[in-house]
């Protein structure tokens, strides 16, 4: 039996040249590269000063900071010839003196040889992030299944906000689901980060996915879950909670350590506590049920701590002041977009924590 071996195919063009494509490095790279020129060029203006030839040194290595190597080359091959023609000049087109001054040319053959080394490997290691980030996508979006826009009276909005741009993926999780008993929605918090995490936070989304169809009572749905957490948890482990249930316009919500649901009603935005905070799965908890009556308009929002306890210099993100223009109007989708950018922009910074968003809009058919 014959095989044929494909060849990988070649990059494109673009592939080539992506280290040039982000604005961010293009700028940046032209102001460094720019003063550069002017210190190499201010230098050079010295006649009868052979040694600036090892200013030259410095375009390439400044291009090893932003570029792909063969941008970083070529760089290194101007400054190379460049230095060739300024000795051959300096010295009246003798060859003889510009061996006389080899040792500054090595400089910048040396510069460039290493420059081209350096970004090869800043390039290998840029790769490798990205398909771990990659990596870390394909999981959680594995372990958080996306949500349709509608379901059972809600328009509903998902949106899971990484604090981190690399590959380190938490345990936030949120799960709504359509059962006989009405519409259950989960959404919770894992202690800690990393892999044992994510399996943690896989785990209550299994259970909860099948006590969901299984248990008429969110009380005995808290149990099994609990007893999901201790099994595959470890001593210190817990799950901050929240499980809510819709029946007939009536909201029952169960509380298990986590910060409380947001209700945004005619422009006015109030938390929906219990009287009481059971401590989270894991912990044994023995959450009292809260009962809101709904109105069509009304909007939840459901969040993990990452926004609760985001902050810019010691002062919280004032969620509840700023709710109804940020979620209170058009689709839910649009609010958490809106919620997410005006996070990011009083942050002013990188997130200290991931976030998982829910937004539900009680849109109950006539």
């Amino acid at each position: 039996m014959r095989t044929t071996q494909r060849r990988r195919p070649s990059p494109a063009l673009g592939d080539l040249w992506r280290g040039w494509a982000a604005p961010s490095v293009r700028s940046a790279f032209t102001a460094a590269f720019a003063v550069v020129v002017v210190l190499v060029g201010l230098r050079l203006t010295v006649r009868d000063d052979s040694h600036a030839v090892s200013w030259l040194a410095l375009p390439p290595l400044a291009a090893s900071a932003f570029l792909p190597w063969r941008w970083v080359a070529g760089v290194g091959a101007a400054s190379m010839g460049l230095a060739l023609g300024y000795l051959w000049v300096l010295h009246d087109f003798s060859m003889a003196g510009v061996t006389r001054h080899g040792v500054d040319f090595l400089v910048v053959a040396v510069a460039v040889a290493v420059a081209a080394a350096v970004a090869v490997v800043r390039e290998r290691d840029d790769d490798r992030l990205r398909r771990l980030a990659q990596l870390a996508s394909v999981v959680q979006q594995a372990i958080l299944r996306p949500i349709g826009e509608r379901l059972g009276p809600f328009d509903i909005a998902a949106r899971y906000v990484s604090a981190r741009s690399g590959a380190e993926i938490g345990g936030d999780l949120y799960e709504a689901l359509d059962t006989e008993y009405g519409v259950r929605i989960v959404i919770g918090d894992v202690r800690g980060k990393g892999l044992d995490a994510v399996r943690l936070s896989s785990t209550v989304l299994g259970s909860f996915r099948h006590v969901a169809f299984e248990r008429a009572d969110q009380r005995c749905m808290i149990a099994d879950l609990d007893h999901a957490v201790v099994r595959n948890g470890g001593d210190e482990d817990f799950v901050t909670a929240i499980l809510l249930q819709e029946r007939g316009g009536t909201l029952e919500i169960l509380n298990c350590g986590h910060p409380p649901p947001m209700l945004v009603r005619d422009g006015v935005a109030t938390y929906l506590e219990p009287e009481s905070m059971a401590p989270p799965l894991g912990l044994g908890p023995s959450a009292q049920e809260l009962t809101v009556r709904l109105q069509p308009g009304d909007r939840i929002l459901l969040y993990t701590d990452g926004l609760a306890e985001a902050r810019k210099d010691g002062e919280f993100f004032p969620i509840r002041e700023r709710a109804w223009s940020l979620i209170g109007h058009g689709n839910t989708g649009d609010g958490l977009a809106s919620l997410e950018t005006a996070l990011r922009h009083w942050v002013g910074g990188p997130l200290t924590d991931d976030i998982a968003l829910l937004l539900l809009d009680y849109r109950p058919a006539d």
